[in-house]
């Protein structure tokens, strides 16, 4: 199995810089839904969630005129500032009526960061960008309970088989609580914690990141799969949508 190392330092985990670097732009092979897409009755396209063949999940029309992509860190606060400002115009002014389609794609920074995601896609489409914004609210909350963290807890964690090291970030964070009030039962997020497929998967979307686009950090974004030049807020983002649907 393919997993990361432990990172220990606190500074590595829970850094407040800039998650991003310069990238240069880049174009890969398209990612699609994984299955048909049925449109929405109510035209209301924020509700329809799917899979992409890229191992991300893509929220809106899969035919839109404008594919924007994301990268994310679930343990990166500018990822987390990004959310906060820039999720709920993106969904009600572009994704909503079908104008762009919102692909998130995990890029893990660390393992803390892969528990958070393994939590996030533990139930499949439909709660993922439901746990992924809700884990993003509480980034301040859980990653300071990592902070906490005794060194000898830290030590017998690093100690611990791989599949059980995800585990306890999860006891360590409350994870599994944490998604249970939103409707995944805790033995299920502590099997997907467990889970040597998922952890491979999420590893290889970052090679795979890497090798096509040379992600730099994050957040990232694509549209209609060319990698954006620094552009890491909703301030710098909203122009470049605007110019693509408009194009």
């Amino acid at each position: 199995m393919k997993t990361l190392p432990l990172i220990l330092a606190a500074t590595a985990l829970l850094a407040t810089g800039a998650c991003t670097k310069k990238a240069a732009t880049s174009t890969a092979a398209k990612s699609e839904p994984t299955v048909a897409v049925t449109p929405p009755a109510d035209g209301d396209w924020s509700q329809v969630t799917t899979p992409s063949t890229a191992g991300g999940f893509i929220m809106g029309n899969p035919n839109a005129k404008v594919k924007l992509v994301e990268y994310g860190s679930m343990t990166c606060p500018h990822c987390g500032e990004f959310d906060k400002v820039g999720a709920k115009p993106l969904i009600d002014n572009y994704v909503k009526n079908g104008k762009v389609s919102w692909e998130y794609r995990n890029f893990v920074r660390d393992p803390y960061d892969l528990a958070a995601s393994l939590v996030a896609r533990c139930n499949g489409p439909k709660s993922f960008f439901g746990l992924t914004r809700a884990l993003y609210a509480a980034q301040p909350e859980w990653v300071s309970k990592l902070q906490k963290v005794s060194q000898p807890q830290m030590e017998a964690l690093q100690k611990l088989p791989p599949q059980q090291q995800f585990v306890q970030i999860g006891a360590l964070t409350g994870f599994p609580e944490f998604a249970a009030l939103r409707g995944v039962p805790v033995a299920k997020t502590n099997a997907c914690l467990a889970d040597d497929k998922e952890v491979s998967k999420l590893v290889q979307m970052n090679s795979d990141a890497v090798t096509q686009y040379n992600i730099p950090g994050t957040p990232s974004f694509l549209i209609n799969g060319a990698l954006l030049d620094e552009t890491a807020t909703w301030e710098l983002l909203e122009p470049k949508l605007k110019t693509a649907i408009g194009s």
